[in-house]
């Protein structure tokens, strides 16, 4: 039932006689709530919050005593009562509320201090299924909304960063303005709302539902952007509180502010190098507009680097660079050569910390450790009226998943080339087209409407490498190749046999395999099929 009542103006200053404080996190508890005793506040609190500031010889007051009934079953029922939400939900300035106030002995509460059961920690932390439910905040978020629908005689606190403006507000106008309530109601609604997102996703997550009827996302901002993809787009980077780690988690070690692009470039590049476990080899990847441009593995770090950039020296300019390893002082003297605009690694030891210093601009971002490329997740893309939600594409193919097709078999370094290049592929923007020679990238091709296009693109990429660097031909010659999808028709196999591709790497799945592999076998290549997709779009 939804109320007509016309209330008048609350008055903008509203003074603050009475805060319910109930924290789960106690960082700068003690110091806001001596602040608000010094300023003539009464404090009512609730069971390890009430504790907490009592044992810092302040004085406070039980909700028990206030409602008249003890905490009970494990703490699950204590602010869940007229006392309480009465006192929350009152308007001041009405004779209705007022009087029945005065008649059920109700007093105002002018400030809520709330943060919630930590269920999203309890999640992260890997909690099992009834630690987590018992992490399920009920009283909170019943009077976090509560007095942010009042938020017209009511302020409300959700996170501690905000006890320094109440108490500058209260020491200035001996009460809170409308304007912050106001500000502080907004962020209240949005939390609640992310926490319920979080519960309800576990819920699913723990049901096996992959389509839930209703889904909700939250999250925290983390930075505030100078602009989107263009100057003309706001934008503002948010994190989910899933422990991955990447860019959301790294910890920046210097270089001016991530842009809107960076991140997304970063998280790319990330994700990318992730999928090649640095206890077999070392790995790099250069990314630029979320495409790689040159991936490899190597005897070392500085090794692989080499090979990455080599696929591609114009595009790398500018570019971000993702490794597998801690970054050492010989990979951050060649990466310093030439401007680069993000490294992201599990660490960093210090010559390179002292190298990469000397570019102040250049951002240096530590992980302590990489991405798991198969666990689960999922991704989240708007649409006009709506959004798409799919599972993280987290498909990993190794050796015994291969199916050999054709009539030549493909060598032992075919094999490894192949499994590199397939995984570079899951990176690549759609069409793909990944050609790999000896543990790297020497050509790619991405997000063409055709996958002949992206054949093409990739050996021409191939050459222009080798004029670049003095070769007599170009590294397809010798190469394999990978495809994201199938190959629809022959064409496009038939362009990377042109470009010198020896063995190929695809889906299959096409009503014209039986094509595309007879042309394999006139060319004389080995073919496997994975019958896994990673189109990326």
């Amino acid at each position: 039932m939804t109320s007509t009542r016309q209330a008048s103006p609350a008055a903008d200053i509203q003074p603050v006689r009475r805060a319910l404080l109930s924290v789960s996190d106690k960082t700068g508890l003690i110091e806001f709530a001596r602040a608000l005793h010094e300023a003539g506040v009464e404090l009512v609190s609730t069971g390890g919050t009430a504790k907490a500031i009592k044992e810092a010889s302040l004085p406070v007051r039980d909700v028990a005593e206030l409602t008249g009934f003890p905490e009970m079953m494990d703490g699950r029922v204590k602010t869940l009562h007229p006392m309480v939400h009465g006192g929350l939900l009152a308007i001041r300035d009405d004779a209705g509320h007022k009087a029945a106030m005065e008649a059920h002995g109700i007093g105002q509460i002018d400030l809520l201090c709330v943060n919630l059961y930590p269920f999203e920690e309890t999640v992260a932390k890997g909690g099992d299924y009834d630690d987590c439910v018992e992490n399920i905040d009920i009283g909170g978020p019943a009077m976090i909304r509560a007095a942010a629908k009042n938020h017209a005689y009511v302020a409300v606190i959700v996170e501690g960063s905000d006890y320094s403006k109440i108490i500058e507000e209260i020491k200035s106008h001996k009460g809170t303005t409308l304007a912050t309530r106001k500000a502080l109601a907004h962020k209240a609604y949005a939390r609640t709302a992310a926490y319920d997102a979080a519960i309800s996703n576990w819920f699913a997550t723990t049901l096996g539902n992959e389509a839930p009827d209703w889904r909700a996302f939250g999250g925290y901002l983390k930075q505030t952007l100078r602009y989107g993809e263009n100057p003309h787009q706001n934008a503002a980077f948010y994190v989910s509180g899933e422990q991955r780690e990447g860019v959301s988690t790294a910890q920046q070690l210097q270089g001016k502010e991530l842009s809107y692009n960076n991140i997304n470039d970063t998280d790319a590049a990330f994700e990318l190098v992730s999928e090649f476990d640095p206890k077999i080899a070392p790995a790099i990847a250069i990314i630029k507009h979320a495409n790689p441009c040159g991936v490899a593995s190597g005897s070392s770090l500085a090794d692989a680097y080499r090979k990455a950039f080599a696929c591609d020296t114009v595009s790398a300019f500018g570019g971000i660079i993702a490794a597998n390893l801690p970054l050492d002082g010989e990979t951050a003297e060649e990466i310093a050569k030439i401007f680069t605009e993000v490294i992201i690694a599990p660490g960093a030891d210090e010559d390179a910390r002292r190298i990469i210093g000397a570019k102040k601009n250049l951002r240096l971002l530590i992980t302590g450790g990489l991405a798991d490329a198969t666990s689960p997740g999922l991704t989240v893309k708007s649409v006009s009226g709506g959004m798409l939600v799919q599972s993280r594409d987290n498909g990993h193919i190794e050796l015994d998943d291969l199916k050999v097709v054709t009539k030549r078999q493909p060598t032992q370094q075919e094999l490894k080339d192949l499994l590199f290049a397939f995984r570079v592929c899951k990176h690549v923007k759609s069409n793909a087209i990944i050609y790999v020679k000896d543990g790297a990238t020497v050509g790619i091709g991405a997000g063409q409407m055709s996958r002949v296009d992206s054949a093409r693109i990739a050996a021409r990429k191939a050459q222009d490498a080798a004029e670049a660097l003095g070769l007599d031909k170009p590294a397809t010659i010798g190469s394999v190749v990978a495809s994201d999808a199938f190959f629809p028709f022959a064409d496009g196999l038939l362009s990377a046999a042109e470009a010198g591709a020896t063995a190929v790497i695809q889906p299959g799945g096409s009503m014209r395999d039986d094509e595309v592999i007879a042309a394999a076998d006139e060319k004389g290549l080995a073919m496997v099929m994975t019958g896994m997709r990673h189109f990326r779009h």
